[in-house]
């Protein structure tokens, strides 16, 4: 199959999930992303801590910023396409990467099978997360990497793409690092040679340049890198948001993203150690993913999207050990293998992408037309955990509003609580104190279901306008419907 027919194939696939993917993952796809450009360009908006505080840099929303503002001078920035622009830029970068997969595996059929019916890649290739960026970089990087036998081996211009994945996501560096201590050892000119000659030079003129554009955005000097490892290294500020036993991503994290592709991806690991000197590269390989999985497992903070990029390696092992069995297996046998692993991907893909989590995307729809209708006399109250909706890149229109924050204990303050933890001990108190009885009452009230019987007294001078489904498993703090309220006026 030639390449272009492969990438049409790809551009299908992650465009359809620019559509189909309706549903909510994680507050960073906005609020460090699109809320950020949408500040940029139009000058109004709310940003969080992580940009006060500088340690994120300014590379990834400059280039949503950028489509904005072409957005802004033709006159065509209404607020779909605000949501959705970014989105498919992300799938093309993301197909493309798919297709560098595709070309590097050099198994055909089953590099597209295994990266094409990927419920994760799916339900995160076209977010606007830094991870599906990283994710997707990373595997452009892999594809130039100088693997041993693949025609490459002095093509050191990965170490471009990995230099800019560090100043845009430093924990690059818990994956790149051996995969670049392999590339020093499986070079012919010295390690010293390589790092003064290719290494500390690409290093530092991506480093300088990002140093450069982060301290013009910021309005002073900043080493973005540094601030962003001082607080998540050194502070340890990720423990604030949730911590994980040490086993989560062998328990949990692996096997869920993975599926039922973990089956073929373990039988394959086994198969390279037990001939390690055949398979060196996939070797290194697995090396680097148990390098990387022991990293992060010391880590206290931890979430799925952290080893998104994972996913391009193991892919590569377990393509190729499906390649290597197909070609001895019946048909029959193959087919079977094909229909499970993608019937076992797609209902993950679909519930998680359409079902799971949606009401809190759905809801801007509806508060958008209530704040087109007036915009000067709307102000929005969220009640809900802190960023649980995107705000002004989904509304993209200037009304008050107003929600819970979570910012961390920064101050060292003894018995710290944040805000949204505030409210939640004591709901009716938080309004008394935030919303006097003589004072102006918020025009809506955004809450979720679960939340409605402690926040009767304020809710009793309102009117429920909308329920909203957002899904089937409500937590203590998250219920099964977002609700709107309008007050009586």
């Amino acid at each position: 199959m030639k390449n272009l027919g492969v990438f049409i194939i790809f551009l299908v696939i992650r465009v359809a999930s620019v559509f189909l993917v309706q549903t909510f993952f994680v507050p960073d796809e906005y609020w460090q992303s699109l809320e950020v450009a949408h500040n940029l360009v139009f000058r109004y908006g709310y940003l969080t801590w992580e940009w006060t505080k500088g340690i994120r840099s300014y590379i990834p929303p400059l280039i949503i910023a950028g489509l904005y503002k072409i957005l802004q001078i033709t006159g065509l920035d209404t607020s779909n396409i605000l949501v959705y622009g970014p989105r498919i830029l992300q799938a093309i970068l993301s197909a493309y990467s798919d297709l560098c997969f595709y070309k590097w595996s050099g198994t055909k059929k089953w590099a597209i099978f295994c990266i094409g019916t990927s419920w994760f890649w799916f339900y995160t290739g076209s977010r606007t997360l830094i991870n599906s960026l990283e994710c997707a970089l990373s595997t452009i990087a892999l594809s130039y990497f100088p693997w041993p036998g693949k025609g490459i081996e002095n093509n050191s211009n990965f170490l471009w793409i990995i230099s800019l994945l560090f100043v845009v996501r430093p924990t690059s560096a818990i994956i790149w690092t051996p995969l670049c201590v392999y590339h020093l050892m499986i070079q012919k000119k010295s390690m010293l040679t390589l790092l003064l000659s290719r290494y500390l030079p690409i290093g530092l003129i991506v480093l300088s340049l990002s140093i450069l554009l982060d301290s013009l955005a910021h309005g002073t000097f900043i080493v973005t890198v540094y601030e962003f490892l001082k607080f998540n290294l050194i502070e340890d500020i990720g423990s604030f948001y949730g911590t994980q036993p040490w086993h989560w991503y062998l328990s949990s994290g692996i096997p869920a993203i993975l599926g039922i592709q973990l089956l073929p991806f373990l039988t394959a690991s086994f198969v390279i150690l037990k001939n390690r000197r055949v398979h060196q590269n996939e070797l290194a390989m697995l090396g680097t993913i148990i390098f990387a999985l022991t990293i992060y497992s010391l880590l206290p903070h931890k979430e799925f999207r952290f080893i998104l990029s994972l996913l391009p390696l193991i892919f590569y092992i377990s393509s190729r050990f499906l390649s290597a069995w197909s070609r001895k297996a019946s048909k029959t046998a193959v087919w079977l293998v094909a229909i499970f692993i993608f019937a076992c991907n797609i209902l993950p893909m679909w519930y998680l992408s359409m079902i799971h989590q949606r009401g809190t995307l759905d809801v801007m729809d509806a508060l958008k037309r209530i704040s087109l209708k007036n915009p000067n006399d709307t102000n929005l109250l969220f009640l809900m955990p802190c960023h649980s909706t995107p705000l002004y890149s989904h509304l993209h229109v200037n009304v008050t509003t107003r929600f819970l924050t979570c910012t961390p204990n920064f101050n060292k303050i003894d018995n710290y609580v944040d805000e949204a933890d505030l409210f939640y001990e004591n709901p009716n108190g938080w309004l008394r104190q935030n919303y006097p009885p003589n004072g102006t009452l918020p025009t809506h009230i955004i809450c979720f279901d679960i939340l409605q019987p402690n926040i009767r007294d304020i809710l009793s001078r309102y009117r429920q306008t909308h329920e909203i489904f957002h899904t089937d498993f409500p937590t203590s703090r998250t219920g099964k419907f977002v609700l709107i309220h309008r007050r009586l006026d």
